[in-house]
């Protein structure tokens, strides 16, 4: 059957014949002659036309467009139906949600097993993994790939060459199992400034997914598969498994919940002897500053940014300045400088000579010179 026209185009000799072989067909059946079989149709689409409340000129440019929507159509689910074309170098491939090819699972598995120098970085306030691809071309094209693809159980796609590397890489954002990112500025596009100063971790970037999913070496792409989730799993069943324990509490044996409850009691005793504890420091430290001043601290790193067992060493020490604190910490940088006099057990200190220029024109290399020797020198008792 000849394709319809256009609507607005007359039909080709070829199409005139077709129609008119096709109307002498339906004529023959009915036992007809192809003008009275002509006649009878023009007379229902009149009558069709006046149902349809239009002329009869309107009526059948309607069936004509009808006609060929209908075979446009048909055309597409034939192309359709034969497969998609093959993909041109450097078109453009949309991204389609769905379940991950396996050979994409495989891939990304075997690069999450690899060392390609991951660095942290921020998507979307969450925290993922973020990787360059060259390294993982490098991986594509290292023989323990080749090795892993050439099992008979593997889903590996073969690598052979650069170039069948980075459409193997590609099998990873088409599955959205790793995506192209840039850094970015949160801020960036607002006519303010951040409301408050944000301490930012160095190399830690803010990043967003890019539109364009290129393969090239100096990319970055973030993992958005996160691997066999069996840990997760695990620390969810226990979580569930200790609220169930802690619910079931009233059916546990008696024996059990004589020790829980002598548990909880000493360790609320711990946390009230902690309190007591702090309280009597301060007091200790109010009374001492007035008595023997600086003052005394009981535990002085108690509540320093410290471990848990150098929080309680020392056991008692004396109040110091900020300036104190800042000598100290520049006095351990000052250590080979040749300033510091050196205290010995029997009383006398060892400092270095105090040197005084004999001219103005001194030499920079004999000024660096020092005189290591000691000398012995009498220490006043206070």
């Amino acid at each position: 059957m000849a394709a319809p026209p256009p609507p607005g185009q007359q039909p080709t000799p070829q199409q005139m014949a077709a129609m008119q072989q096709q109307i002498a067909a339906e004529a023959q059946k009915r036992g007809m002659t192809p003008q009275q079989f002509q006649q009878q149709q023009r007379q229902q689409l009149e009558a069709d036309a006046k149902k349809a409340g239009m002329t009869f000129e309107q009526y059948i440019n309607q069936l004509k467009q009808q006609a060929f929507e209908n075979h446009q159509r048909q055309l597409a689910q034939q192309q359709q139906g034969q497969g998609q074309p093959q993909q041109v170098p450097g078109q453009q491939v949309p991204i389609n949600p769905g379940p991950p090819d396996p050979k994409a699972l495989a891939l990304a598995k075997w690069l999450r097993s690899q060392d390609l120098k991951p660095r942290t970085c921020i998507l979307n306030g969450q925290r993922k993994d973020m990787f360059r691809v060259k390294r993982a071309l490098r991986a594509l094209q290292s023989p323990a790939y080749t090795k892993a693809s050439q099992k008979k159980s593997s889903l590996l796609p073969p690598v052979t060459s650069p170039s069948s590397a980075a459409e193997v890489f590609k099998l990873l954002p088409l599955s959205l199992l790793a995506l192209r990112v840039s850094k970015s500025d949160p801020h960036a596009g607002h006519n303010h400034a951040p409301a408050k100063a944000q301490k930012r971790t160095k190399g830690l970037w803010t990043v967003r997914i890019e539109q364009q999913q290129d393969v090239q070496e100096d990319l970055h792409y973030v993992w958005l598969y996160d691997g066999p989730q069996w840990k997760q799993k695990l620390y969810a069943g226990g979580a569930l498994a200790l609220i169930m324990a802690v619910v079931m509490f009233p059916l546990w044996p008696m024996k059990l919940r004589i020790g829980v409850w002598y548990l909880s009691m000493g360790m609320l005793g711990l946390i009230g002897l902690f309190f007591v504890m702090a309280i009597f420091r301060l007091i200790l430290f109010c009374v001492t500053v007035f008595a023997a001043p600086p003052g005394l601290w009981l535990y002085p790193n108690l509540f320093e940014d410290v471990g848990f067992f150098d929080s309680f060493r020392p056991v008692w020490g004396w109040q110091e300045d900020k300036k104190q604190k800042k000598k100290k910490k520049t006095s351990k940088g000052d250590d080979n400088d040749g300033g510091e006099t050196t205290t010995m057990a029997s009383g006398t200190t060892l400092s270095p000579p105090i040197t005084t220029p004999s001219s103005t024109a001194t030499n920079v290399s004999s000024a660096r010179m020092r005189d290591l020797t000691p000398r012995v020198e009498e220490v006043e008792d206070d």
